[in-house]
């Protein structure tokens, strides 16, 4: 694999973050929490500049930042951690990406173990960054099924914004699914709040049979089955880039 060997000094996170360890966010955390050395010796600070002959460690492990940025979409099944790894050696995203350094790679805009649907993998950390920044509101959109019918004083109250422990949790939109009975409904919201979809409905005194995201920014499930996953086209690489997501 090639690297990045023709810059001239990159700042600590930014190096990490280009290796495909994780966001420039989840760098300054790894580097406070004494993670990385350079040369041998512990770096606390976010801002220091890396050059490139330096040897850059992150948990003794040697990395470099990599040239060739890969991004990925994956129909998640249920049961699948959305990690490339897990200690207590459940399934995660890596046991169904195959011929792919996996390892590089990491999740972003993650779901909980239950819930199914889209989720993106990259090792662009700057782009991984963007779109976990609340201020780009990247666009979710949600099928909820239900253990009984949601009434409609309950959507309106969903529509008006459900008081959760964060504050109110605004929905861009809440409705009943055509087609479907009365307990399934979608929700597109673009706030990032831990498990915010289930805990509206358990505020509310519903409980979530299944939750599947089936839109995440301009990124569809259009012709990928679950389990499933391919690489993004250019297109798309480019609206998530370069062009307001929300």
């Amino acid at each position: 694999m090639k690297h990045e060997e023709d810059f001239e000094e990159m700042r600590l996170n930014k190096y990490i973050a280009h290796a495909g360890i994780c966001a420039r966010r989840k760098a300054d955390e790894h580097i406070k929490n004494g993670k990385v050395t350079v040369n041998g010796t512990t770096v606390y600070e976010m801002g220091f500049k890396v050059k490139p002959k330096d040897e850059v460690r992150f948990n003794g492990k040697v990395i470099k930042p990599i040239i060739k940025k890969v991004y990925i979409l994956f129909n998640k099944p249920k049961n699948v951690i959305s990690t490339t790894q897990d200690p207590q050696g459940r399934k995660t995203v890596t046991d169904y990406i195959r011929n792919v350094n996996a390892e590089r790679m990491y999740p972003v805009g993650r779901l909980d173990r239950n819930t199914t649907g889209l989720l993106l993998l990259t090792n662009d950390g700057d782009l991984a960054q963007k779109l976990s920044h609340p201020k780009y509101e990247v666009r979710k959109l949600y099928h909820v099924e239900l253990d009984k019918n949601l009434s409609k004083r309950d959507l309106q109250r969903i529509q008006e914004g459900v008081e959760l422990e964060e504050g109110i949790a605004q929905v861009d939109a809440a409705s009943y699914v055509m087609g479907r009975a009365k307990n399934c409904v979608g929700v597109q919201l673009h706030i990032g709040w831990n498990r915010i979809v289930r805990r509206i409905f358990e505020t509310l005194g519903y409980k979530v049979e299944k939750l599947d995201r089936v839109v995440y920014a301009n990124l569809t499930k259009k012709d990928l089955p679950r389990a499933k996953w391919r690489y993004l086209n250019d297109e798309e690489i480019i609206i998530l880039k370069h062009r307001n997501i929300k």
